[in-house]
């Protein structure tokens, strides 16, 4: 192998991810030692589908383009640099998988440059970054950086940026060199098991007053846990699994967007939103609000509905199931149309659109949207055509079925089943001790249900008998594990689970 960072101790071929934020220089980086017809580029792709590289209407036609030209090349067993930001963690596991599957290298270089370095190169273009969207491609570097190094790539190669002759970082002078950084094998092929943290009851604040208090502590404390995602229900009264119809219940969408404004950097969505409580057009213009307001951080979940009582108690139509999964259909199709460039008309088997102009669009090239339930003739079969992600509930036999069939329904589909990312939802709760654990049971579980009934139904278990749970989920093919938490209201109950996230991590 030759010298540490330098492009020939990159095998060939091999799929070459860039991750770094604009004007970290990767385009330049990549030409300089691969030249540019190896290089695929997202903002090349954006200036010749639309009016120049900053045209972010032309993204989502952009990507598209981009995603076929690795996947020809990478069939062809050609070296490939991959020129995007980088950070989105399911574009990676794709192009991961693609050069797994075509038994080539995969290699991903990371862009070490200061902020101040980074803005400065940006204020300097003659078609800069907007601010605020450059600021929070910083914001989230080091995360995606440090999130790589688990992803199972064959090798991480740290590039560092110099400034500017004369430049300063900080207050002080840029003034040593600064060279490509040491290259890492890295041997482990699991994906890395994400959390998220699910929150369907608000029965625990006290007082209405004490909701928006508490959320906010939940959410923030949630992030520093290691959540990468907070999900709530959507529905407009309590569930009867979770209590009666009196107690307390948000709406959902609204809550998500006070979480956008607490919180940094995780994902928000529902589990799920049923397609019958809104028009179509009006939730695309919910999602893509959200997502321009939280710094592009939505998902989008769908599902057919179910609950009868409340769709009575509300005056919704609540129609056959089989007109809920055609209208879930329509749902899957048209909301991609109405995030998406332009404002073609959409004519389903249950709605009529003949007009989708939906602005602002979303900051995603694409709006991620998780299909939830486990039925398998349908509701897996819409996932596996349509999806990102579906959401499964059950433990690893029922979860490992259920993701074999799903898996024949994209093989069915014509689709690769990485395109669909697994999720798992359940109740769990931990205990650093057998002991603690005794005393969480007592304390958590309903008057009339017995302490052995209520532990297994809210998967209760030591911190290392949730790492060997959550680590047969992971090797069944679980790719984010949702929990929702019967103690949160407890000041330790996030550091608890946390505890849970990094024994995982450190397992993988």
């Amino acid at each position: 192998m030759s010298a540490p960072g330098d492009a020939t101790a990159i095998p060939s071929p091999a799929v070459i991810v860039l991750v770094g934020p604009s004007g970290a220089g990767k385009t330049t980086w990549a030409v300089e030692r691969f030249g540019g017809d190896r290089v695929v580029s997202a903002d090349a792709l954006r200036a010749l589908v639309g009016d120049g590289e900053r045209d972010v209407a032309a993204s989502a036609d952009a990507f598209e383009l981009l995603e076929l030209a690795v996947e020809r090349r990478v069939g062809r067993r050609l070296t490939t640099v991959i020129d995007t930001l980088g950070n989105d963690a399911d574009r990676r596991a794709r192009w991961l998988d693609l050069a797994r599957r075509h038994r080539i290298a995969a290699i991903v270089v990371v862009f070490d440059i200061a902020p101040a370095e980074c803005r400065a190169r940006n204020r300097a273009r003659r078609d800069p970054v907007p601010v605020a969207v450059l600021d929070r491609q910083l914001r989230a570097h080091a995360a995606v950086a440090a999130a790589v190094e688990a992803e199972g790539f064959d090798m991480l190669v740290h590039v560092g940026v110099e400034p500017a002759p004369g430049r300063r970082h900080g207050g002080s002078t840029a003034d040593p060199a600064v060279a490509d950084g040491p290259t890492a094998p890295m041997s482990d092929p699991a994906p890395q098991l994400r959390f998220g943290l699910q929150i369907p009851s608000f029965a625990w604040a006290g007082s209405p007053g004490a909701l928006g208090p508490e959320l906010r502590r939940i959410a923030v404390e949630a992030e520093e846990a290691g959540f990468t995602s907070v999900w709530l229900m959507d529905h407009f009264r309590q569930i009867p699994m979770f209590g009666p119809p009196w107690h307390d219940m948000l709406e959902s969408w609204t809550t998500l967007a006070y979480l956008a404004a607490v919180t940094e950097r995780v994902t928000l969505g529902t589990l799920v939103t049923g397609v019958t409580y809104r028009n179509i057009g009006h939730l695309a213009k919910i999602v893509a609000t959200l997502d321009v307001l939280s710094g592009g951080r939505a998902v989008c979940g769908l599902g057919a509905a179910w609950y009868a009582d409340e769709h009575l108690a509300y005056g919704y139509p609540f129609p056959p199931l089989a007109e809920r999964y055609a209208l879930l259909e329509d749902a899957l199709v048209a909301l991609p149309l109405l995030w998406g460039p332009g404002h073609p008309p959409f004519a389903g088997r249950t709605i009529t659109l003949p007009d989708t102009t939906c602005y602002p669009r979303p900051l995603q090239e694409r709006v991620p949207i998780l299909v939830g339930g486990n039925g398998e003739q349908r509701t897996l079969a819409l996932a596996a055509r349509y999806a990102d992600a579906c959401n499964l509930i059950g433990e690893v036999d029922l979860v490992r079925r259920k993701i074999a069939v799903l898996h024949r329904h994209c093989h069915d589909a014509g689709r690769d089943p990485a395109l669909v990312r697994v999720t798992q939802l359940s109740t769990t709760l931990v205990g650093r001790t057998t002991s603690e654990l005794a005393d969480l049971v007592d304390r958590h579980r309903p008057p009339r249900r017995g302490p052995d009934r209520w532990s297994r139904q809210v998967h209760a278990g030591t911190l290392d008998e949730q790492v060997t749970r959550f680590g047969a989920l992971a090797d069944a093919g679980v790719r984010e594990a949702v929990v929702s938490l019967p103690d949160i209201a407890d000041p330790g109950a996030l550091e608890r689970f946390g505890a849970v996230i990094a024994a995982v991590g450190a397992r993988r």
